[in-house]
């Protein structure tokens, strides 16, 4: 808390009175450096590839702290996150984006573009299942959002 001293005229000589206002500097500091690092680190956790994702049928559960998300364009182009491949690099590529680790019980989502062919989708699955890969999750869209 702050405190003045009072000047000539004012009575005694030591006579203290208190400030009472609040000091918000360092308040609207933490706050903006707080507002940086939510405007830097937001976009690093979305995926820029764009599908037209089919709607969900199931109920929406949470994503897991780092997903991957394998997308699957209606050209048959596939992305691990943002970075293009091809099905025979799939595994390579994949392994690479998890780590040495290659920790191959983590969940890959499949975002597909509705109108990808069937077969598309299916060499993909047959891939990851080759390599291992057995936790898939298909991703569609949420009926309750436009």
């Amino acid at each position: 808390m702050a405190a003045k001293l009072s000047g000539p005229g004012g009575g005694s000589k030591f006579v203290i009175e208190q400030n009472h206002e609040i000091n918000v500097t360092p308040f609207v500091d933490v706050m903006l450096v707080l507002l940086i690092i939510f405007m830097v680190a937001a976009p690093l956790a979305t995926v820029d590839v764009e599908v037209a994702l089919p709607p969900a049928l199931a109920k929406a559960t949470p994503p897991p702290d780092k997903p991957i998300y394998l997308s699957i364009k209606k050209d048959g182009s596939l992305y691990i996150m943002n970075n293009r491949t091809t099905v025979d690099d799939l595994p390579t590529d994949l392994k690479a984006f998890v780590g040495p680790s290659g920790k191959k019980d983590q969940r890959v989502f499949i975002r597909a573009d509705v109108n990808t062919q069937y077969g598309d989708i299916q060499e993909a699955l047959k891939k990851l299942q080759d390599f291992g890969y057995y936790e898939v999750a298909l991703v569609g869209e949420d009926k309750g959002k436009k």
